[in-house]
């Protein structure tokens, strides 16, 4: 076993599926002591069983990000366990796509509750144990839509981008306490939310296949690829890298046109 974690006690919100579940795997092979949140309790139980099977100490704790009281029980509920937090990985998210004119009123909510609020409410209830302790580490899972726009996609890239400055904002507000706060910005990346998108074409193999030939490596990213960016920006490799984006999108985003 690899530590390049050692020591560390890290919160990885929606960790159930997907890239989270990849991150928190990743985080326990380098010897963290990892919570896995997400509302789908379950789906985290079972996770954390697979984990804790092969020796990792984890554990799984139910934590709905877009409510506060939530979000506070879920650190408390860590914190005994696993003791005092120094880092937190904001990965939940959800998809909300919209024409803008014709979108419901409660899509908008719904959506920077979710992909904005929820990673301001984990901030909020860990940042006071970081300053504490003189030091922590706070990731956000931004998107490439955070600087690229897809028409229909809309209100998602709003949330997305409001997500970079509050990492920015963060970052900077607390770097002389020892705090870093960086993103990572996915592009395609094969995930069960992206598999779902794919289902809702006649031809999901067609579209799939669409998608690859815009991207350089061609083919879609893993969520391996994205965890273990993650788990060198929680470590002690990056001690300089504050309030920054790491994009992680085969190169997708330097193509002027196709």
């Amino acid at each position: 076993m690899t530590c390049r974690l050692r020591d560390k006690r890290i919160f990885v919100t929606g960790a159930a599926t997907g890239i989270g579940a990849a991150i928190a795997r990743a985080c326990v092979e380098q010897n963290a002591a990892v919570c896995l949140a997400d509302i789908d309790l379950a789906g985290a139980q079972r996770l954390a069983d697979t984990l804790a099977d092969a020796g990792h100490e984890v554990i799984a704790v139910e934590c709905d990000i877009a409510e506060r009281a939530s979000v506070e029980a879920a650190m408390s509920e860590a914190r005994r366990a696993l003791g005092p937090l120094t880092t937190l990985i904001n990965n939940a998210g959800q998809n909300v796509f919209h024409e803008p004119l014709t979108m419901p009123d409660e899509a908008w909510r719904q959506c920077m509750t979710i992909d904005l609020e929820g990673a301001w409410h984990c901030s909020r209830a860990v940042l006071p144990d970081f300053l504490a302790q003189g030091g922590g580490v706070i990731v956000n899972i931004a998107s490439t839509h955070a600087f690229s726009i897809i028409k229909g996609c809309f209100p998602y890239p709003v949330a997305k981008h409001g997500l970079i400055g509050l990492t920015r904002a963060l970052g900077i507000e607390y770097a002389a306490q020892g705090v870093r706060v960086n993103a990572i910005a996915p592009g395609y990346i094969a995930t069960p939310a992206v598999d779902a998108h794919w289902k809702r074409f006649d031809d999901p193999a067609a579209a799939l296949a669409q998608v690859e030939t815009l991207l350089p490596p061609g083919r879609l990213g893993r969520p391996e690829e994205v965890a273990m960016t993650a788990v060198f920006l929680a470590s002690d490799e990056a001690p300089f890298i504050n309030a920054s984006c790491i994009t992680i999108d085969g190169g997708r985003s330097a193509v002027y046109h196709d």
